[in-house]
């Protein structure tokens, strides 16, 4: 075996927690904020803080590894914040406590996402299969899932019960940190994006393109949209469809992107990854519109299904985009603005006007509102992709 493949392996434990913290925290989230009797507009803007600070967490802690090359350092603080912020978190119920505990909690567990996937691209390379090391975080998101769905021990409706569990899957994330293979930056890859008259990938250089400006408003739209699924699903779930299965649906859409992820690099190096992103969007509007037009548990689930690409396509594929538009002496910043400006952004937004949406006029109109904004994002790529055309760049990928 190459110690290219060692490297690669060597960051399978660090996804497999990391993801392990993600199946406590992602779909419990506005469970436990609801059992510590908000109301759904309150919920949404909670919600919206800890988005919001999930935009500083990433920035902050992607420039410092920039700056320092500290990512084991970084990581590990990333995964205590958690630890220290969770049981708190439930303990000290006024708004204004929730408000700076609940934006303590992101401030650590959204950074520790673009820290790993920033040390990874950058030791692993363009030549490095990352689809083949994420798939494991997938596989460990599944079975935490399933487990916690049916294990007696976890009360989905308990923020204190919640709270112990994140604790719990915090303290061991920071385990595999210490066998990570952070040595110095990949010295293959060039210090300029890849520059690709074909493709448009990258304009003599520069980062803010049409190429980057298509790509972004396919991640921030969808992501904005996919609120719906991480925030009010499970309320849906629990509130207006009174049925208690958010771990088996999370587990069941989980499961649909492994197969996707596993096989991202050839995906991607075949299609590239705009297209797949905008595939990625159009997966996540007809996913919603389902919900919003057929009430029904059958076409909940059915439903589910595409979350192999609203994510299984969707994360390789920003991934991909941003490591192509971002040299390594860049990545930390580049996968920072990805979290924090295309991710963590428009779930703020998402999350804060869902509250509203909810309290004002429903569960299914919030899904067919979130559905129409990915479907425009859609729109707006083709609009691009038209004007990318008539520059004479034939190849859009």
């Amino acid at each position: 075996m190459t110690s290219h493949a060692i490297n690669e392996n060597r960051f399978i434990p660090a996804f497999f927690f990391s993801s392990v913290s993600y199946a406590a925290i992602t779909p419990f989230l506005s469970l436990m904020v609801r059992d510590l009797g908000y109301s759904t507009v309150l919920l949404g803007i909670l919600l919206g803080i800890y988005e919001g600070a999930g935009i500083a967490g990433p920035l902050v802690f992607g420039y410092w590894a920039d700056r320092s090359g500290k990512y084991r350092l970084l990581l590990i603080a990333s995964c205590v914040i958690p630890f220290l912020a969770a049981y708190p978190l439930v303990l000290l119920i006024h708004p204004l406590a929730s408000a700076l505990l609940i934006a303590f909690l992101a401030f650590g567990f959204k950074a520790n996402t673009s820290l790993l996937d920033a040390a990874t691209t950058i030791q692993i390379g363009t030549a490095g299969n990352y689809g083949k090391i994420r798939v494991w975080g997938s596989i460990s998101f599944v079975l935490t899932t399933l487990w916690l769905q049916w294990t007696p021990f976890f009360k989905p409706v308990s923020a204190v019960n919640i709270a112990f569990w994140i604790t719990l899957v915090s303290a061991l994330s920071i385990i595999p940190v210490f066998i990570l293979p952070l040595a110095a930056r990949e010295p293959s890859e060039k210090k300029n994006p890849v520059k690709d008259d074909k493709t448009g990938a990258a304009d003599k250089g520069k980062i803010i393109t049409v190429y980057f400006i298509a790509g972004f408003i396919l991640i921030f739209f969808s992501r904005f949209s996919m609120t719906a699924f991480y925030t009010y699903f499970p309320l849906y779930l629990t509130e207006e469809v009174q049925w208690n299965a958010v771990g088996l649906m999370f587990a069941l859409a989980t499961s649909t992107e492994i197969p996707c992820i596993f096989f991202s690099a050839k995906i991607i190096r075949r299609f590239g990854p705009l297209p797949l992103l905008a595939l990625a969007a159009t997966g996540v509007c007809v996913r919603l519109m389902l919900w919003a037009v057929f009430p029904y548990k059958a076409v909940m689930v059915a439903a589910q299904l595409l979350h192999s690409l609203c994510f299984g396509i969707y994360h390789p594929a920003a991934i991909n985009f941003f490591t192509r538009v971002f040299p390594p002496e860049k990545r930390g910043l580049g996968m920072s603005i990805f979290l924090a400006l295309g991710s963590g952004l428009p779930a703020l937004i998402g999350n804060m006007a869902g509250g509203t949406i909810v309290h004002t006029v429903g569960f299914r109109y919030l899904f067919g509102i979130y559905s129409a904004v990915s479907g425009m994002a859609v729109l707006v790529y083709l609009a691009l992709k038209n004007y990318n055309r008539k520059r004479g760049v034939n190849k859009w990928q």
